[in-house]
């Protein structure tokens, strides 16, 4: 447990990657006098190298969202207050899910996976999703994303030297599993319910998490009585944590909080 009143951010990763993705925000968060916390997934506390090696891993395979959800509220009950919830893709559904269990004193969700019934005209969604949901194939094995599949539906737009080397340092195997409960009313939203502030942000050129899938998630939230905030970045992609101009974003969260606060 912490013993300070200072505010604690917890950074919630997503689905596919390593939590070491948060590395450079904890450093600018803390700098900005929060105390944060980047907890990997269970099974995922390795480095990506020694993860893919492991690759097909039964334990991480065996990962659902629902014990996604009850070990991220274990981590948050041990706080002296409740956080602030930051989640980027998977993790920004996560996020969602929280803060609807009343367990944030704020969430942002940074290119959110969108929770169950939420449906998109763009191609590039299901053309990205439906592969790594491996509906023909084992759910014993892992998932693994190809190179290729990090350069069209995560790092577009990046030089090759970036991608292959964001790709060697985060990218890690997945569950199918906790991949299919986005489907499930496990991932269910109550967009009528009173909840905490909420902002959701989106990128311009994210062809994983179309902007307009964002905004229509935003959108979704109809409590008059609750903050809910967008903010569409121009020239982003899904690796919006780790592009050179992250920073700004960064910058914009920090300042919202202290809006809300």
């Amino acid at each position: 447990m912490y013993l300070s009143n200072i505010r604690t951010i917890v950074f919630i990763t997503g689905a596919f990657v390593s939590h070491s993705c948060w590395e450079k925000w904890t450093i600018f968060f803390e700098d900005n006098g929060y105390k944060t916390v980047a907890p990997p997934w269970p099974y995922k506390n390795e480095s990506a190298e020694v993860l893919r090696n492991q690759h097909p891993d039964s334990k991480i395979a065996r990962l659902r969202l629902s014990s996604l959800i009850e070990y991220y509220t274990e981590i948050i009950e041990k706080l002296p207050e409740k956080p602030i919830l930051i989640g980027h893709s998977y993790g920004g559904l996560l996020t969602q899910l929280l803060v609807q269990k009343e367990l944030a004193f704020a969430g942002i969700c940074i290119h959110s996976i969108p929770p169950k019934g939420m449906l998109t005209g763009k191609f590039s969604f299901y053309k990205a999703i439906w592969k790594s949901l491996g509906f023909f194939t084992s759910a014993k094995k892992t998932y693994i994303l190809s190179f290729k599949e990090w350069q069209t539906s995560f790092t577009n737009g990046m030089s090759f030297e970036e991608q292959k080397d964001s790709y060697e340092k985060l990218v890690i195997p997945e569950s199918k599993l906790a991949l299919r409960d986005v489907l499930t009313k496990t991932a269910k939203i109550n967009f009528r319910k009173k909840h905490e502030p909420l902002l959701f942000l989106s990128g311009s050129n994210d062809t994983f998490i179309p902007s307009s899938l964002n905004y229509s998630n935003f959108k979704k939230y109809t409590n008059i009585h609750s903050i809910t905030c967008y903010k569409e970045f121009q020239d982003r992609n899904h690796f919006v944590l780790g592009q050179h101009n992250w920073q700004e974003v960064a910058e914009f969260i920090a300042n919202w909080l202290e809006k809300i606060s």
